[in-house]
């Protein structure tokens, strides 16, 4: 099983600000890694281990903001598709002529 955590948390306040940050830090700490800056993502063994993760994100909740929590499995996992645009290169500035006069 794989859970996935969405999240659309305020950020206007130093209160907010911290809330946001803390939340981001427990679901670290529980195991998740960042897929996107919003979107962490986590492998449990088992859907029993699964509903003990969702358990904790529902204790770990901020007062403000929404979170969403979607559950899949190891197949559907292996369906996604993910794309990576090119980083652009900065161009190296063109050698000028040399005046030695």
């Amino acid at each position: 099983m794989w859970l996935f955590v969405f999240f659309d948390l305020p950020t206007d306040t130093p209160k907010d600000r911290r809330n946001a940050a803390g939340f981001r830090k427990n679901l670290i700490k529980d195991g998740f890694t960042m897929m996107q800056y919003s979107v962490y993502m986590r492998h449990c063994a088992s859907s029993e281990s699964a509903d003990v993760h969702e358990r904790r994100i529902k204790r770990l909740l901020p007062p403000l903001g929404k979170v969403s929590v979607l559950r899949i499995t190891d197949k559907q996992f292996g369906n996604i598709m993910n794309f990576w645009g090119r980083a652009e290169v900065p161009k190296e500035p063109q050698p000028t002529q040399l005046e030695l006069f």
